[in-house]
């Protein structure tokens, strides 16, 4: 085994690193490019609608793909999935900021974009479980609360180096950016990632799996992101709702009657697996409403300007990243069902505090709720996590691994496109009992547009609520597997 990873020593700290970095890079790289659309937009004489599908098909492709990578590093081992994404991600970088010029083509974009989606399925699908995998179990609670903090600083400083660089330098340095940071990580990962020949070597691929879940969940998370902009009523959103659901069916029907599934579904069976994988999944779908409507009030309300609005929604962040690592420090010292409680009841007082947002707000505490809740969400994904990885038996490591991954982006998006329609929804409503529609558009009161945020807000809350019990219902249980780690 590798110097770094070797037990005698306790160093892990390039390991971790280098799978740090995979987390950084993924979660940059799903703020970075929103903020340079305007720009690539005008590169291409296009509408935002079309420039959008930078961003749309890199999702759909992570979101069809991470489960498969998943299962592909339980049975070829995490290492050459690692290496082999982090490869196809650098590259598809390169491609990105080279391709659209030389061939005058925003489709060439758009399909580097896709290949840079494969790989960042990849290295997204297997961090998580390296943690599990390499990471002694004293020290696995401090590593996760650790990668999580690379996660939550990608998120942080996506917009700001975005913006730098595209007004500074040009677009295509969103793109740049990640190679020297690609190539580090795979130097990295070569040296300290020990080759571990897997147990489920010997089992089949389930491809009749991989393609229903990968044609479902991308037709699934199209429809929803699509809905607005092509009207929820349209042929194509119905038909690809009703096909991914048709799908997603049939992917159930297979997973339970192959005998080396994509994704065991029968480990749900065991009720606290069932219970953290419910936290998470209701925990970004909430928190969606939130991250998505909060910077349209800063804007419209608020009177913020965009920069502003950017630096005010970093302390969120900011404060994920604080209690993150205080979690991952405290994990073994009190487990991660009371850090999980303590997480949540933080992220309820934050959601209560948004839901009294106005007009004339001020801003110390619009900052007040967003550490509230950054602090909560630090003190939920990390031990959370944590226990949703060693609560299955290593040779599920990577597909748990992918599974925690698709319920971070999957539930987002879906979530992004049902609080728009509650938003749009109660604010017409609203707006039509005070007679505001009878105005111009230009005349809609603040008070109303308030309305509208403080109806999702609710929602939300109700969220909080529900994730507040179930973390009292979870259990800090862990595999025998990992008992036995300890134990040697």
């Amino acid at each position: 085994m590798d110097s770094c990873t070797d037990q005698k020593n306790g160093d892990y700290s390039l390991l971790l690193v280098s799978i740090s970095l995979a987390i950084f890079m993924a979660s940059l790289d799903g703020t970075i490019v929103n903020i340079a659309l305007p720009s690539i937009s005008e590169a291409f004489s296009l509408s935002s609608a079309a420039v959008s599908w930078v961003s749309t098909i890199y999702l759909l492709v992570m979101a069809g793909c991470v489960l498969i990578f998943g299962k592909v590093s339980d049975i070829i081992g995490f290492k050459r999935i690692f290496l082999t994404g982090f490869m196809i991600f650098t590259l598809g970088s390169f491609t990105c900021g080279v391709l659209p010029d030389l061939t005058g083509s925003f489709l060439t974009l758009v399909g580097s974009r896709a290949f840079q989606g494969i790989g960042g399925a990849m290295i997204t699908a297997v961090a998580p479980a390296m943690i599990a995998a390499y990471i002694p179990m004293e020290q696995k609670g401090k590593a996760m609360g650790f990668i999580m903090t690379a996660a939550a600083l990608g998120t942080a400083i996506g917009p700001t180096i975005g913006g730098i660089l595209t007004e500074y330098l040009s677009w295509h340095w969103i793109f740049f950016i990640n190679i020297p940071v690609g190539i580090l990580a795979v130097v990295l990962g070569q040296r300290c990632i020990p080759h571990v020949p897997s147990s489920a070597s010997q089992e089949k691929f389930d491809r009749s799996g991989a393609f229903l879940i990968f044609s479902g969940l991308a037709l699934l998370l199209f429809g929803m992101s699509e809905g607005d902009a092509l009207g929820w009523t349209s042929p194509v959103i119905i038909g690809s709702l009703a096909l991914a659901l048709i799908l997603l069916g049939l992917f159930v029907r297979n997973e339970l009657h192959f005998s080396f599934p994509l994704l065991e579904l029968r480990l749900f069976r065991d009720r606290n697996f069932l219970i953290l994988n419910l936290i998470m999944i209701l925990l970004y779908f909430g928190f969606s409403g939130i991250n998505y409507l909060l910077p349209f009030y800063l804007k419209y309300v608020g009177e913020y300007s965009t920069s502003e609005s950017g630096l005010i929604l970093t302390s969120l962040s900011f404060a994920m990243m604080v209690t993150g690592l205080l979690a991952g420090s405290l994990y073994n010292k009190i487990g991660g069902r009371r850090i999980a409680n303590i997480g949540t009841f933080l992220l309820l007082i934050g959601y209560y505090l948004i839901l009294h947002l106005r007009v004339n707000t001020s801003l110390w505490y619009i900052i007040v709720c967003l550490v509230m809740i950054g602090f909560g969400l630090g003190f939920i994904v990390s031990p959370i996590s944590n226990m949703t990885m060693t609560s299955v038996a290593k040779r599920f490591q990577g597909m748990t691994s992918s599974l925690t991954s698709l319920e971070r982006f999957a539930p987002m998006t879906i979530g992004i496109a049902l609080f728009n329609v509650i938003f749009i929804r109660g604010m017409m409503a609203i707006a039509s009992e005070y007679g505001v529609t009878k105005n111009a558009p230009v005349a809609i009161q603040q008070q109303v547009l308030t309305a509208g945020f403080d109806l999702t807000f609710a929602v939300t809350f109700i969220f909080g609520i529900v994730i507040f019990i179930l973390t009292f219902m979870a259990r800090d249980q862990v595999h025998p597997d990992y008992l036995e780690e300890s134990s040697q």
